[in-house]
């Protein structure tokens, strides 16, 4: 038995659901909803596709497991991020936040799989899914840091905006529209 990101204990199951949820980020990255198969998922976490169907009974709920997964990342980020800010100062707090964000997306997986849940999101259960993601995020963001309604949704207009640059690799363009798209966005 190993311990979970939360520090509670997990079974064998809890570990091989733990494992397929952060191989299948990648896999679902790489070629989204609509192009992964649970066989690739389970090739890429060294299990049987019937045991991938054993821990979640079909693809659609594998990927909203995926995606709720990233999003407890990106609350455990912006939760450490918040207690590290230099000042409760709304503007403060949300830079502590976009910084958080930006080393969490360095690995481009889990900007990925979020980008990908949204173009999947004609299906019902998918866009339940990452509404209520976003719901999450909107709703913490603007607890912790006291921020404006206008500074919250500035700050998510950037998270989107960032999230397109580096999935195009647009810092990797020296031209003069990628500059202007990339100003002011931190990555690493």
């Amino acid at each position: 038995m190993t311990r979970s990101s939360t520090g509670r204990q997990l079974s064998t199951a809890d570990e091989r659901r733990e494992t397929v949820l952060r191989t299948a980020i990648g896999t679902f990255a790489a070629r989204g909803y609509y192009g992964t198969t649970t066989a690739e998922v389970a090739k890429a976490a060294g299990i049987s596709q019937a045991y991938i169907y054993r821990l979640f009974p079909d693809k659609e709920t594998l990927f909203v497991a995926v995606i709720e997964h990233c999003s407890r990342q990106m609350r455990e980020a912006f939760a450490d991020a918040a207690a590290r800010a230099t000042s409760c100062e709304p503007t403060r707090v949300l830079h502590a936040l976009g910084e958080a964000y930006a080393r969490l997306v360095v690995d481009k997986n889990l900007l990925l799989v979020l980008i990908q849940a949204t173009c999947a999101a004609s299906e019902p259960a998918i866009r339940d899914a990452i509404r209520s993601a976003y719901a999450r995020e909107v709703e913490y963001v603007r607890a912790v840091s006291g921020a404006s309604e206008d500074d919250v949704q500035e700050f998510f207009a950037r998270g989107f905006l960032c999230n397109a640059m580096i999935a195009m690799g647009a810092d990797e363009v020296d031209a003069p529209w990628a500059r202007t798209l990339l100003k002011g966005i931190r990555h690493y």
